[in-house]
């Protein structure tokens, strides 16, 4: 693992000196050929008409405001290169590391189904509906009283003998109004992915997310 990581350090530090390097060459090519034309300007002008200062002034600036944004570009696309493959090094250390992320699905481990849920309020009766794949109910869970933020529970999944990962949902009240619940996933992360930009991250029990979907690392 270290050597990986020295490695992509390595690929990250030749690819800013590369991008580097091209952009210092882009911004001395745009001012090599600014300054073959003020020079052709200069010795095919009117005698009795020549530039004056101010236009020379303005036209030296204006090549300087080109030549500026031209490199601050060049530079962001390579923050953002950098930023991407250190965001994939980091996300590397979720690798067999335990989350939550959202999403209604129960994972199994040893004959036991976990999952967790936020309640945004507090609530007087908390039910969570275990259901199959198909929306066939395996079991009801009862809470009872539930304080607001994050609960965890575990549901015996040793006579289930589906296909698939069970889901569930939460129906939380406070009285007769209705308390919102959001469900979490807790699951083990297996791997990590980067597509365009973009980085996921691919759940034991073979669910992707986005990486900013994570809500909690366990």
């Amino acid at each position: 693992m270290l050597t990986g990581i020295n490695d992509l350090n390595k690929t990250v530090a030749n690819a800013a000196g590369t991008a580097g390097k091209a952009t210092q060459s882009t911004a001395d090519a745009q001012s090599d050929r600014f300054l073959k034309l003020l020079v052709a300007q200069l010795n095919n002008q009117d005698p009795m008409n020549p530039m004056d200062n101010a236009q020379m002034t303005s036209q030296m600036a204006q090549i300087n405001t080109v030549t500026g944004i031209t490199q601050l570009n060049d530079t962001v696309k390579t923050l953002a290169s950098q930023f991407n493959a250190m965001q994939v090094l980091q996300g590397s250390a979720l690798v067999g590391r335990e989350v939550l992320t959202t999403g209604r699905n129960i994972t199994i481990n040893e004959g036991v189904g976990q999952a967790a849920f936020d309640l945004a309020d507090a609530a007087d009766k908390v039910t969570v509906q275990v259901l199959s794949p198909g929306g066939q109910v395996l079991d009801t869970l009862s809470f009872g009283a539930q304080t607001s933020g994050r609960h965890y529970f575990g549901w015996d999944a040793s006579k289930y003998t589906g296909t698939g990962s069970p889901v569930f949902n939460v129906v939380a009240s406070q009285g007769t109004a209705a308390v919102k619940a959001t469900p979490l996933i807790r699951d083990t992360v297996v791997s990590i992915g980067n597509d365009a930009g973009t980085m996921s991250v691919t759940l034991k029990g073979g669910t992707t997310v986005a990486y900013d979907a994570v809500k909690t690392i366990l």
